[in-house]
């Protein structure tokens, strides 16, 4: 479309439907440019008044820049009602003028009103259609061609009755049919302002429900329009002003609509209401406060000044951040707020399970940011100590695409994964906007992957608990019917047999009963064999304490604080075990000569298992012994970390609840 508006028009260009629209767009702007300049002609023609008349006075201004956009955009969206309303409703303003000011140069006296008729006639009916069009339909029907909602239909309705009753009271009043009636016109001209203020106030109720492209859409004109309010207020010498305002309006409706996704505008915008309003507020504290200072420290002229400085500069830090949030939700609504995205992430995280809070966060990730994609890439390791495959590789929530930016996902200290960013989408955000929504829900997102990976680790873990179990129930069972079964069997066939040679031969009973002493000794240590892989026996008879000085030896120093009696069957097996695993590892790998055991109960059992060995290397994998620690501390809801302190060495250290259903062993 841009080619075809920049070079000659092919000849399909007004074809059609929509080539009669751009077609008639062309012709109204052409009809209004014409008319405007007839109106320059018959201006001069005019006798000089006492006052210096406006080369260009805004009225004339309305009737050559609104229609101009309007047929702009009428050119690129044909069938877009917005460019309708501004190529009308500037054309109704160039009549408008032209009628008036014809009207006046053929007055009986200069200047005079109400001859003659029928071209004042036309100034009343033409102002009440560039009313209706531009003060009332505009407003309304911006920036999408569409209501906000079907009851602003009565608005229009009432509209219609204001303005077709001010332009019928007109038009009999010149003809003379009917009396001035001042009552009413003050009556139908204070509905019409009332009519207008509500069709603009329309603007303010979308402009809070829009989203982040509408938004823009709305704000621009609004800040043109603002530029026509101060001198249509102030009036007199400075309603010139409203000459360079007026073009504003068109311009900024027709390049919103055209190119709404624009980056730099809205950094540019931003920026500039913020320091706007740094500068105002500030001056103002800074004026204040010296005007105060002045009064109560007259003597000490300086010491005041520097006062309000320092006064001033106290609000400036915390005013910018106000600013910027207010800034922040005028331009992109709730929806670009980082304090409301953070806020509506809380709530939707509060209201789920935590396994399902990721992907709700990163949706709402990615309607703040508007790219059209986000993910997570989890870190390979886990808080726990277990690896990927615990947990889903990456969470996304849209496309990617080729090329995403990374974000470091930090939980306490602790990575636990990228945030991945896809490319802008349709609603292209600024950069800065953009860090502050990312500085806002990244923590938010962390806790979430962080919760998952918990989750899945909790999952796999259990499963791996279950499994253990179902394979501790299979070797018990194969030692039982293939070990002491088949031992029991053939005892019981050695006493039958002994049993028969009682009387018939008494030395071959007696070699079978040997045999039998014999194996009742292996079953018996078969038996003992099973018993210490369920329950060391030392636990019994030791307790905690001995039975881990009796397994560590003499050369491994053991150190007990806290009262460990009482303690539940499941924690002491627990601790016995990762302190043996512990200590084998020490004399397998470490190569140590000081190691170190610490049993603490302090509302907890800890467990501390340190050396001065060589350590554990960095990129060394998890091998089934460190598994085992960690997953026997899981079991029980407790935790197990392997660590190499920078002096050297290896510290393990394992925490175990002790509030478990099991009974405590007496």
């Amino acid at each position: 479309m841009t080619r075809e508006l920049g070079g000659s028009a092919p000849a399909g260009f007004f074809a059609g439907a929509n080539g009669r629209m751009r077609l008639g767009g062309v012709l109204i702007a052409v009809l209004s440019v014409a008319l405007e300049c007839t109106n320059i002609v018959v201006t001069a023609e005019l006798p000089q008044p006492d006052y210096t008349p406006l080369p260009f006075a805004p009225e004339d201004m309305a009737g050559t820049a609104f229609p101009i956009f309007g047929a702009l955009l009428i050119l690129r969206r044909p069938r877009l009602l917005i460019g309708w309303l501004l190529a009308l409703g500037g054309l109704a303003c160039a009549v408008n003028i032209l009628a008036a000011n014809t009207a006046l140069l053929h007055a009986p006296t200069p200047y005079a009103f109400g001859a003659p008729k029928p071209l004042w006639v036309i100034v009343g009916q033409s102002w009440a259609l560039a009313t209706f069009l531009l003060g009332v339909l505009l407003p309304l029907l911006y920036p999408t061609g569409r209501l906000p909602s079907p009851r602003w239909r009565y608005l229009i309705a009432a509209a219609v009755l204001v303005l077709g009753a001010d332009a019928l009271r007109s038009a009999l009043v010149l003809l003379e049919t009917v009396p001035p009636m001042p009552a009413l016109t003050e009556l139908l001209h204070g509905l019409t302002s009332a009519v207008m203020g509500l069709a603009f106030a329309s603007l303010a109720i979308r402009l809070r429900r829009a989203g982040p492209v509408e938004r823009r859409q709305i704000i621009w004109p609004l800040f043109a329009f603002a530029g026509l309010i101060v001198p249509w207020a102030m009036g007199g010498s400075v309603w010139w002003l409203a000459s360079f305002t007026v073009p504003l309006i068109p311009a900024a409706i027709a390049f919103v609509i055209l190119r709404h996704g624009l980056y730099g505008i809205d950094t540019l915008l931003s920026r500039a209401l913020v320091g706007a309003g740094l500068v105002g507020v500030v001056g103002g504290v800074y004026v204040a406060a010296v005007a105060a200072s002045s009064v109560l420290l007259s003597d000490v002229y300086e010491i005041g000044g520097l006062l309000a400085a320092l006064c001033a500069g106290a609000f400036f830090h915390p005013l910018r951040t106000l600013l910027q949030r207010g800034v922040d939700r005028l331009l992109y609504g709730s929806k670009g707020d980082p304090v409301a995205l953070a806020g509506e992430l809380r709530r939707r995280l509060q209201r789920i399970d935590p396994a399902e809070g990721l992907p709700a966060a990163l949706e709402v990730l990615r309607e703040g940011l508007s790219v059209t994609g986000v993910a997570v890439r989890f870190a390979e390791e886990s808080p726990a100590g277990g690896r990927a495959g615990e947990w889903p590789a990456r969470t996304t929530s849209g496309e990617l695409g080729e090329v995403a930016r990374e974000v470091e996902l930090v939980w306490h200290g602790e990575p636990v994964g990228r945030l991945l960013i896809g490319p802008p989408g349709a609603r292209r955000l600024p950069a800065a906007h953009n860090e502050r929504v990312i500085a806002a829900l990244t923590p938010y997102v962390a806790d979430a992957a962080h919760a998952v990976r918990l989750v899945g680790a909790l999952s796999r873990s259990r499963e791996r608990i279950i499994a253990a179990r179902e394979e501790e129930r299979r070797r018990l069972r194969r030692d039982l019917h293939d070990g002491l079964g088949q031992s029991l069997s053939g005892m019981a066939m050695s006493i039958n047999a002994a049993r028969g040679y009682l009387h018939e031969s008494p030395e071959n009973a007696e070699r079978l009963l040997d045999g039998l002493r014999s194996g009742m000794d292996s079953v018996t240590s078969d038996i003992r064999h099973l018993v210490y892989g369920l329950r060391p026996p030392a636990l019994d008879d030791l307790g905690l304490a001995g039975a881990i000085r009796e397994m560590a030896g003499p050369g491994v120093q053991v150190e007990v604080s806290g009262d460990l009696t009482g303690l539940p069957a499941a924690t002491e097996v627990a601790a016995y075990r990762i302190v043996q695993e512990a200590l084998t590892n020490v004399r397998k790998h470490a190569g140590a000569s000081v190691v170190r055991v610490s049993l603490e109960r302090d509302g907890q059992l800890g467990v501390r298992v340190s050396d001065d060995g060589t350590g554990v290397p960095p990129d060394r994998r998890s091998g089934v012994g460190l598994a085992s620690m960690r997953e026997r501390a899981a079991e029980l809801g407790g935790t197990c970390m392997i660590t190499s302190p920078p002096g050297g060495g290896t510290v393990v250290e394992a925490v175990l609840p002790l509030t478990l259903d099991a009974e405590p062993c007496h």
